[in-house]
Formats: structure tokens, sequence, C-alpha cells
């Protein structure tokens, strides 16, 4: 049975930091791109950023490049998601993926090309 679980959200202040943790199980992360995607409620699930099964290929969407970083630790099969300069429109219920594909540097895979989804971890940006 393959799972994906989430954890380090939380509530944070403006400016602040947090780091996501997705551990997988069942399935072995060296084979698996890693997406991360976030969802307030009444809005359409948004790509934050992924990762290759090898850890070499990254990407971010424009609204995070430069304050989070996607990282991989195969030997914990674990990928990670760090977030600094935290803002409240960051807030969202944060999702880690993995699928058996890859992509290159110029794509931005959509959630639809993702076979495992984990039950997400609440992010709270407020002062």
């Amino acid at each position: 049975q393959v799972q994906l679980v989430e954890s380090g959200g939380g509530l944070v202040q403006p400016g602040g930091s947090l780091r996501l943790s997705c551990a997988a199980s069942g399935i072995t992360l060296d084979y698996y791109t890693v997406g991360w995607f976030r969802q307030v409620p009444g809005k359409e699930r948004e790509g934050v950023s992924c990762i290759s099964s090898s850890g070499v290929t990254t990407n971010y969407a424009d609204s995070v490049k430069g304050r989070f970083t996607i990282s991989k630790d195969n030997a914990r099969n674990t990928v990670y998601l760090q977030l600094n300069s935290l803002r409240p429109e960051d807030t969202a219920v944060y999702y880690c993926a993995a699928g058996p594909f890859t992509f290159s540097a110029d794509d931005f895979p959509g959630g639809e090309e993702y076979n495992y989804w984990g039950q997400g971890t609440q992010v709270t940006v407020s002062s």
C-alpha cells in the first residue's frame, strides 16, 4: 500500500519559515517525480514545486521562486519543501504527490500526471 505523509505545517508569522516533509512508503522515490501543491478553499489547486527522481531537476511556481526550496533524501525516502520569507498569501493546505514520470527544466507537471497523493498539511501565515 502506497502512502505519502506530509508533516511540518503550522502557524507562522509573516517572514517566518517552515520545513514540510513528505515521507513515502510502498514506493521508492528514487524512481518518482515528486511535486508539492497547495490549495485554498474555493480556489483551484496550485502547483508549487517539483523535483525529479534523481533530485537533479527542480522547478518552482513564480510566486515562490527565491523563497521556497525543494530537496530530496532518497535514503530516507523523503522529499522536503523549505518555506522561507512566508507571506499571508502562502496560507493553504500543502499536498505532496508522486508519479513515475520525468520532466524537463522547462516543464511544470500538472496534478493529473501524479499517481499518489498525501493527505495534506495546513500552513497558516498570520500575525
